[in-house]
């Protein structure tokens, strides 16, 4: 593949700083690219993904999808072929879903009027 149709993108963390720039194919799916950003995240961090779910990416203000190719997520920048593509990294983790059960008031409910004439 020739090296000019690659796509260079970097990735800007929570604090700042950033992951990058790596260069990806255009037929590079979204979930690939959070595989790669989860494996090169700096360790000196507070908040570090376990996975590649934990991670959203934003481009041009939209949540990327994990099935779309890089290519299709590319905004256009007219003639700017070589320009690098800053996305936002977000880390989301993933909560277990917990069984929770309904907290039952074990006492009874008193009814009491209140009223007020003036």
């Amino acid at each position: 593949m020739p090296d000019e149709d690659l796509i260079e993108l970097k990735f800007r963390l929570y604090d700042g700083s950033d992951i990058g720039p790596f260069r990806y194919s255009p037929t590079s799916t979204i979930a690939m690219v959070k595989e790669r950003i989860v494996a090169e995240w700096p360790k000196d961090k507070k908040v570090i993904p376990k996975a590649a779910n934990d991670v959203k990416l934003i481009n041009a203000g939209k949540i990327l999808e994990n099935n779309k190719t890089v290519g299709q997520c590319r905004v256009p920048f007219g003639d700017l072929p070589k320009g690098v593509i800053t996305m936002h990294v977000v880390v989301q983790p993933t909560i277990a879903k917990a069984k929770t059960e309904k907290k039952v008031d074990e006492t009874p409910r008193k009814t009491v009027c209140s009223c007020s004439i003036l």
